[in-house]
């Protein structure tokens, strides 16, 4: 380990550690736009998310102009579950205010490199020492800011965390590549799935006639989703039985595993093979559809290799591979319909297998599904293996941070690699 790498608390090292507040005004506070006020559900490590991002207007971001967030900031949570998750704002996103859940800390830039600040929260000694201070004399986690001023960062010079900080940011860049890319190429199938099954564009010179949902081109029927293939209802292994759990067989998707991923490439948890073979006729060939139907209705995946779901989750095994991506896009647009089928006057959104499986959709004629498969299966190919790409990048970006940020290794060890890969 270099000489030069010596150990600084946050207070010596920052220029602004704080947090803010809630608006007054409960909901009535919150706007349509205006200036983006981060809580801690927008706050995921490595990430940013839009998901439930609130806005605020001028008068009450003047209230909070203490804690206005600069570009280059590190956030990190400080309370509740998702207490110690760092992340940096995109500028798109700026001018923004955090409030009490949310801590500010800016990085001076003479001793501490403000992206070599965010990756070390997120190296997993650092997150652990982090964890550890929140849960402790506490009946809910929190970071103080005296903890936080207190809070010790073993540093090499400002030029190593900025040559470190480089190299890892690059890799997340690229992740964020591809998953831009990746939003797009699912919006180019939508829009595609669109003009062909939603306004019938390529067919408007045909005839047309009346179904059970709507008039349709001449040839084509409607059928049940259960026409498609075998719809398969997933289940959750005795937990009781650790052996169904102690090798990491099969995947085992849950609605978390499904948020934001076109195909399922890990999960969170697995079972074994004696895990699946308890669980008759569940197991899912590669490639099928799987729609979440309790509690959160409407998330669509496809699983990447033979897997299994749990109870939320109906799938579906097309009967012929043509069809797969059609009922992938297809169940992503029926979702309000999945929504209004599960409601039912209960407070828990429940679409059962029964349900799930008689919900009509239109079949298209065989040589359209056909076309369509031809037309868009490039571009799921494309997802497919940027998502597999990203796996690889994250895996050498998890290998790569705490072997630097602790100064175990020095950068020029991984530079090649790394930059053959980005």
């Amino acid at each position: 380990m270099s000489k030069n790498w010596k150990t600084y608390k946050l207070s010596e090292v920052t220029t602004k550690i704080g947090s803010g507040a809630t608006p007054r005004g409960g909901k009535e506070a919150y706007k349509d736009s205006g200036t983006s006020l981060i809580r801690s559900q927008n706050i995921l490590d490595f990430k940013f998310t839009t998901d439930g991002l609130a806005f605020i207007d001028d008068t009450q971001a003047s209230k909070l102009n203490n804690v206005t967030i600069e570009e280059n900031d590190v956030l990190l949570n400080i309370t509740g579950d998702s207490v110690a998750r760092v992340c940096s704002v995109p500028k798109e996103f700026l001018p923004a205010r955090v409030n009490q859940h949310v801590a500010i800390l800016r990085a001076d830039n003479e001793s501490l490199d403000s992206n070599y600040l965010k990756y070390s929260l997120l190296e997993i000694s650092y997150k652990n020492l982090l964890l550890t201070l929140a849960s402790a004399g506490a009946t809910r986690n929190a970071l103080t800011k005296s903890m936080i001023e207190d809070f010790e960062l073993f540093l090499p010079s400002i030029s190593e965390q900025k040559a470190i900080a480089n190299i890892l940011s690059a890799i997340d860049d690229k992740i964020e590549n591809n998953l831009a890319i990746n939003n797009t190429l699912e919006d180019m199938a939508m829009a595609l799935y669109k003009h062909w099954f939603v306004d019938f564009g390529p067919f408007q010179d045909g005839a047309f006639v009346e179904s059970e949902l709507e008039l349709i081109p001449e040839g084509w029927e409607v059928k049940r989703v259960k026409d498609f293939g075998t719809v398969v209802c997933g289940k959750t292994p005795l937990k009781k039985k650790p052996e169904y759990y102690e090798y990491d067989d099969y995947p085992f998707i849950k609605i978390p595993d499904m948020h934001g991923n076109v195909w399922v490439l890990n999960t969170n948890e697995y079972i074994s093979e004696k895990g699946n073979e308890s669980q008759i006729k569940k197991l899912l060939p590669a490639e099928s559809i799987n729609v979440s139907c309790i509690a959160t209705v409407g998330l669509v995946t496809m699983n990447i290799n033979p897997s299994h779901t749990n109870q939320q989750i109906n799938s579906i095994v097309p009967s012929n591979i043509e069809f797969r991506y059609y009922l992938y896009l297809t169940m992503i647009n029926l979702k309000e319909t999945f929504l209004n089928e599960a409601s039912g006057g209960s407070a828990t959104l429940n679409m059962n297998t029964s349900t799930f499986s008689n919900v009509e959709l239109i079949n298209p004629n065989h040589e359209v599904i056909s076309n369509f498969h031809k037309d868009v299966s490039p571009l799921f190919d494309n997802i497919k293996n940027n998502q597999i790409e990203n796996e690889t990048l994250t895996k050498l970006r998890d290998t790569l941070l705490p072997k630097l940020i602790s100064g175990e290794v020095r950068l020029k060890e991984f530079q090649e690699q790394v930059e053959n890969i980005i």
